[in-house]
């Protein structure tokens, strides 16, 4: 190192000479030295020529010239490696660059500006330095108006630092939708370029600007129809890609509706298009992407998008080809592509994801595409975290379907692959494969079996104590699947897992979710006779505290009605009964609620009082005077005659009980 540094050192020396031409002339060599040489960069860093350069930069005594040449260099160095950027972050040379903004001079506030631009887009530097200092964006935003460059660099500095909505935010209150639209019609296609980067993430899952780009117009045309212009097959890929970024945000945010044409026959068309072969691979990822979250949530432009340009089989190259032969002009290229090839992936499961989210024709279609279920099978176990969720996702989009879950589900045993997922993966992944999890536990799916043994309950169980309220509601929610019309063993074995302490925390959970999915599970655990039976004999004292608890809480309508319900299963056990029969406090809710003013809790508590005095029992008798002795017959009786026609069908048929 001391010898390559040695050839080094005059330069840095030079930078210290009494004589400022001398000094200015040094900065011009170094400038001339530094061009395209990394390691020249790197010893001129090492020697210490950052402080001077900076020290030079921001001496009010420096010309104007000596100045601007600092700020080029510093820019050339920070054209470098990433621990280049990192050197000169070490020595404050955002601060010292910015403070030069304010200069008269032209040439320099540009050379400033570029190599702040330099610094921003690496990915080693903090974006938050750009808004430590407020008055710093309001300086830049009135820079904008200086000259061609001024408008690319500072554009370039806002895409690049504008991450999430606090960052969008203070762009937004500062004016840059206003100040940066009319760029859009620049003669500049760099300056064209980057107001249109800078609109794609400013508008990224925004509403707020969304529905502001809607209404603004430059040289009497809206937004949304340059944006039209910008998406043309003539213009170059990256212009077209990013305009139809800034349409796809807009359309998301309700800015602009799902069924406009600049959506349906500009828009989507062109994301397909992205997507084919003869692309680029960043290009191909970046479409895909883009149109799968476009379609995410709207079925008319999933079905049309999964009809244009044969998407569903094009996006199965995502898996073969990770860059075309037209592409491979060279092995950098061919190199580059094989280490990102995952990417692909990603990006065609999260496009399936979307396209079948609703449709079951799509799903079919998807699903009979080559190899597809191994290549999901495949994806759960790939190393890259983003391409496990992006295959958990399709697969859980694929899993709403009642007919693969019965056919391709069960033929590739997917189940395997999903339970081993859920043993130790991040939060994002659990949520959305916990989904997955609870379609395979329907009670058509052939899944259910296999899923059971491999010890489904024990981990469903630990998933209701997570601090995620995803996690929690899936959990639950699997679990009452699974006790959906299941063998008692597995009701048992659900119950004891559970425990009866997080039976009741997860009956004072404070979110509703949770509450309605944990009342589905009691519900599916106490049904046919023998099961209600069983589980009362065991857990009666602990389910009734628990229906207790929840009809005298702060509750909805669906919340006590499912309670409701569940009493009623309870009064059509032959045993069970009598825990009903001997609660006064219960007796006394039920004839409350037979008299409420919502139709749907009367008829709820009706459906108890009916099994309870059900002729054909045992001790139907002693039941029914108990129960008349209440006052029961009476508000039956008053029932009889209700407009609502099922209030009163159900209480003649069980003033029929009595006189039977």
């Amino acid at each position: 190192l001391q010898e390559v540094t040695a050839s080094s050192r005059h330069y840095v020396d030079r930078l210290f000479d009494l004589d400022p031409q001398k000094v200015l002339q040094g900065v011009i060599d170094m400038k001339n030295a530094v061009i395209g040489n990394n390691k020249q960069k790197a010893n001129l860093i090492v020697l210490g020529a950052v402080p001077r350069l900076l020290y030079l930069l921001q001496q009010e005594t420096s010309s104007t010239e000596l100045r601007t040449e600092c700020a080029v260099v510093l820019g050339s160095l920070a054209m470098g490696t990433e621990n280049n950027v990192k050197s000169l972050l070490d020595c404050h040379i955002i601060p010292a660059l910015l403070q030069g903004l304010p200069s008269p001079d032209l040439k320099f506030i540009e050379a400033c500006l570029r190599c702040l631009r330099t610094i921003f887009i690496s990915p080693v530097t903090p974006e938050d330095l750009l808004y430590t200092d407020g008055t710093v964006i309001s300086h830049l935003m009135a820079l904008l108006s200086r000259s061609r460059y001024t408008q690319e660099y500072i554009c370039q500095i806002f895409s690049h630092c504008c991450k999430g909505p606090d960052h969008q935010t203070i762009l937004f209150n500062h004016g840059a939708v206003q100040n940066i639209a009319h760029l859009l019609v620049s003669t500049s296609y760099k300056v064209r370029m980057q107001a249109l980067k800078c609109f794609s993430v400013l508008a990224f899952e925004n509403p707020q600007v969304s529905m502001t780009l809607v209404n603004v117009s430059v040289d009497g045309e809206l937004l949304p129809q340059i944006f039209v212009k910008m998406l043309q097959r003539d213009k170059p890929i990256e212009m077209q890609l990013t305009s139809a970024k800034c349409l796809t945000s807009m359309c998301r945010a309700g800015a602009i509706r799902t069924d406009d044409p600049c959506i349906v026959l500009k828009t989507l068309p062109c994301l397909v298009r992205m997507c084919s072969k003869d692309r680029l691979l960043e290009e191909r990822v970046e479409g895909a992407e883009t149109l799968a979250y476009l379609i995410e949530t709207d079925v008319e432009l999933q079905r049309t998008a999964s009809i244009t340009d044969h998407l569903i089989v094009m996006l199965a190259d995502y898996f073969k080809y990770p860059s075309s032969v037209s592409a491979i002009t060279d092995i950098k290229r061919l190199d580059h592509d094989l280490k990102h090839a995952h990417e692909l992936r990603q990006a065609a499961f999260k496009l399936y994801a979307s396209l079948g989210a609703n449709d079951e024709d799509i799903r079919k279609k998807i699903i009979e595409t080559e190899n597809m279920m191994d290549r999901i099978v495949n994806g759960l176990s790939e190393s890259s975290i983003k391409v496990r969720l992006a295959a958990v996702r399709c697969l859980h989009s694929l899993s709403r379907s009642v007919q693969q879950l019965r056919t391709s589900f069960q033929d590739h045993a997917v189940w395997k692959p999903l339970m081993k997922v859920l043993q130790n993966a991040p939060n994002e992944i659990l949520v959305v494969a916990s989904s997955t999890l609870c379609n395979l536990l329907l009670e058509f799916s052939p899944s259910k079996e296999p899923i059971l043994e491999s010890g489904a309950i024990e981990l469903l169980c630990s998933l209701t104590q997570s601090e995620n309220l995803a996690l929690r509601v899936n959990g639950i929610w699997a679990l009452m699947n699974m006790a959906f019309q299941a063998e008692q063993k597995i009701k048992s074995d659900i119950l004891r897992g559970l425990s009866t302490e997080q039976l009741f925390q997860l009956l004072s959970d404070s979110d509703v979710n949770v509450l309605m999915k944990t009342l589905g599970l009691l519900r599916n655990l106490l049904s046919t006779r023998p099961h209600i039976d069983y589980i009362m004999s065991t857990h009666g004292k602990q389910i009734m505290q628990a229906v207790t608890l929840i009809l005298e809480g702060e509750h909805n309508i669906e919340v006590k009605e499912q309670t409701l319900c569940i009493l009623a299963n309870i009064a059509d056990g032959t045993t069970a009964k009598e825990l009903i029969m001997t609660n006064d406090d219960i007796l006394q809710k039920i004839k409350y609620y037979m008299s409420h003013s919502n139709a749907k809790l009367q008829l709820a508590a009706m459906f108890c009082i009916s099994n309870l005095i059900w002729n054909e029992e045992e001790g139907s008798q002693e039941r029914q005077d108990k129960l008349r002795d209440m006052g029961i017959v009476d508000i039956l009786h008053k029932l009889s005659q209700s407009s609502d026609p099922n209030l009163c069908d159900k209480a003649k048929t069980a003033l029929q009980q009595y006189l039977a």
